[in-house]
């Protein structure tokens, strides 16, 4: 019997086989969870890892899902909704997603930018828990796990709109896991480190053999089978916390 089995887990962003959330979800159907997954393939395909057919992703991990754009202030609570109404509850939120791209130096951000990161990387996340909480009867097992992006650790230059609204989910979750820990949720963020989900190119193998001590990039699976055990009842000690996991990326 799995550790999640008969637990089901709300997963955002799984809309890419070399994405982090794939691997995230794969993890957890592993471990049992019965799977709901958000998806916004609109973003990825924007993007210069474009994007792969939904369908066929959510086939390979057995999930069924939603495509909403998170921006939109009222998706959180649709999503949520959407799950519950599939599967009755959800016992595990882990929000995967993020808004990338569209990003500058100080000079270059404007409120655009900005509104437009927040509204998807941190508002869309906090709303989320909130969902998550409102739904919840029980008094023991529910997991919150956000991703962070190291904003904590060090300069990240040229990405002022996406470091803000990323860091800001830092910053939160010892608030929120101090709310919530009367209610037997706990809540974390996990930092994957630098992790190649498709970006990463030949052009970037000085940076690995310099600064990465293992001479590779992270993997999705790395970052996924931390967030994977953080969701298990071996994990029922740990909140408020933020783990960097960057396998000792040299900053």
């Amino acid at each position: 019997m799995g550790l999640l089995e008969g637990r089901v887990a709300l997963i955002t962003g799984v809309s890419r086989r070399q994405g982090i959330g794939y691997a995230i979800a794969s993890r957890l159907r592993g471990l049992g969870a019965d799977l709901f997954v958000q998806h916004h393939v609109a973003h990825d395909a924007s993007q210069p890892w474009g994007a792969d057919a939904v369908d066929e992703v959510l086939a390979d991990v057995g999930a069924r899902g939603l495509g909403v754009d998170l921006a939109e202030p009222d998706a959180p609570e649709r999503l949520m909704a959407a799950a519950v109404e599939a599967f009755g509850r959800v016992d595990v939120l882990v929000c995967n997603h993020a808004r990338s791209g569209g990003d500058g130096s100080l000079d270059e951000v404007d409120a655009a930018m900005l509104d437009e990161h927040y509204a998807v990387n941190t508002r869309s996340s906090i709303l989320l828990a909130q969902a998550f909480a409102r739904q919840w009867t029980r008094t023991d097992g529910g997991r919150v796990v956000f991703l962070t992006s190291g904003q904590n650790l060090g300069p990240m230059p040229g990405e002022i709109a996406y470091a803000a609204s990323k860091g800001a989910l830092a910053a939160i979750v010892a608030t929120l896991s101090h709310e919530l820990a009367d209610r037997g949720i706990t809540v974390n963020a996990v930092n994957p480190g630098p992790t190649d989900t498709g970006w990463a190119g030949p052009e970037l193998t000085d940076f690995v053999n310099e600064r990465m001590p293992h001479k590779r990039w992270g993997q999705p699976d790395d970052a996924a089978r931390l967030i994977s055990w953080l969701c298990t009842d071996d994990a029922a000690w740990i909140t408020g916390q933020v783990i960097n996991s960057e396998g000792g990326f040299r900053r």
